[in-house]
């Protein structure tokens, strides 16, 4: 099976392509070319340069490491931490399941 990459909402891409020039900034900020980042994270240039695009197809390990190599990790870990709807519904006390609906 070929590998394909995930159908996105207008809305998403624009998210997606704002991270990957956010990481591009971060990366020229600090001076280093792609081909520093891309052999210090285990990774292709190529993959370097569709990660700072915003291309959905890339793997979150390779993100993840981009982001050591750059020393922005601790970063990844401020998503959804602030769950505000979750929280709501916490406080409402309105039951979750804790698995989703199967279909």
């Amino acid at each position: 099976m070929a590998n394909s990459s995930a159908i996105l909402l207008p809305k998403t891409e624009r998210i997606l392509t704002t991270v990957g020039e956010q990481i591009k900034l971060a990366r020229l900020r600090r001076k280093l070319s792609s081909e520093q980042v891309a052999e210090r994270a285990g990774i292709g240039r190529s993959t370097l340069v569709r990660i700072e695009k915003g291309d959905a197809g890339v793997s979150i390990g390779h993100l993840i490491n981009v982001l050591r190599v750059l020393g922005l990790e601790k970063d990844f870990l401020l998503l959804a931490k602030d769950d505000e709807l979750g929280r709501k519904l916490q406080d409402a006390d309105i039951n979750t399941k804790s698995r989703a609906p199967k279909r």
